[in-house]
């Protein structure tokens, strides 16, 4: 049996509405081999120090950021979503993080959306650090479909570097997840885990408990010599106490190390 080199690490954001130090607390006692920090309202979690100390105190390198793109950090940073993006580099690089997470533009955010490729192709020559653009979903209300991003939700229609897959997101869009990864080939740098019913709804939930093919996928990295991270980034708000939110992360801890295991190395 052989156990590839890929780290596994928890998003802050699997704690919420807990706090960035909590979810590093979480990351040490679960034994992850890491964080992504979602920059997000937590003052922690946009102060690069801060996040050194909890670092160093918890053992928990942090292996990438996730720059403020959400509706609800729209002000984190700035408003400008060019100097998010330059600080968020700025905070990897001084962390030591191997990735930025980042969102398309919003469609209203005409002039970012307008120069997003471009953009982002110029700052990932300037940097090691890897811009890993996120698929995200068409909002849906009743039987209508929104289109929320530019250039679009399937950033495989784009000629980014790097890119990072997330399964719910996957879910939300009703694609199929494994041909995604299959149109990313080798610019596929970067893995947020979490499962969906394809209800429509950005679930993450944990892996195993929905539709989604999550073991596949694992299994299809550890036999490619995937050299990205993968990242635990669910949803447990619903948890009704702290011991159900250790348990349902140490359940998708579990899974993600199983599946990552492969009989062999493909050579």
């Amino acid at each position: 049996m052989h156990i590839p080199d890929t780290k596994v690490a928890l998003s802050t954001a699997s704690v919420y509405p807990e706090s960035t130090s909590v979810a590093f607390e979480l990351a040490e006692k679960l034994g992850y081999d890491g964080v992504e920090v979602m920059v997000w309202n937590d003052p922690v979690s946009q102060d690069v120090e801060a996040l050194r100390r909890l670092s160093d105190a918890h053992r928990m390198p942090i292996l990438a950021v996730h720059a403020p793109c959400l509706l609800i950090t729209q002000r984190v940073w700035t408003t400008d979503p060019w100097t998010k993006l330059v600080r968020a580099r700025a905070a990897a690089e001084k962390l030591g993080a191997g990735a930025v997470v980042v969102h398309p533009p919003f469609r209203w955010q005409r002039q970012y959306a307008r120069d997003f490729v471009e953009g982002i192709g110029r700052m990932a020559g300037e940097t090691d650090v890897r811009f890993a653009v996120e698929n995200m979903y068409p909002w849906r209300y009743r039987d209508r479909e929104m289109l929320a991003y530019a250039p679009g939700w399937d950033v495989t229609e784009e000629e980014y570097r790097h890119f990072t897959i997330d399964l719910s997101h996957a879910s939300t869009s009703r694609i199929d997840a494994m041909e995604m990864v299959r149109r990313m080939g080798d610019r596929l740098a970067h893995i947020h885990l979490a499962d969906g019913s394809g209800s429509g709804k950005d679930e993450h939930l944990i892996p195993g408990r929905g539709s989604q093919p999550c073991a596949e996928l694992l299994e299809h990295l550890a036999r490619t010599g995937f050299d990205g991270h993968v990242v635990l980034e669910v949803n447990t708000r619903r948890s009704v106490s702290a011991a159900e939110r250790e348990a349902d992360l140490a359940e998708a801890l579990a899974f993600t190390r199983l599946h990552l295991a492969t009989p062999a190395r493909v050579r």
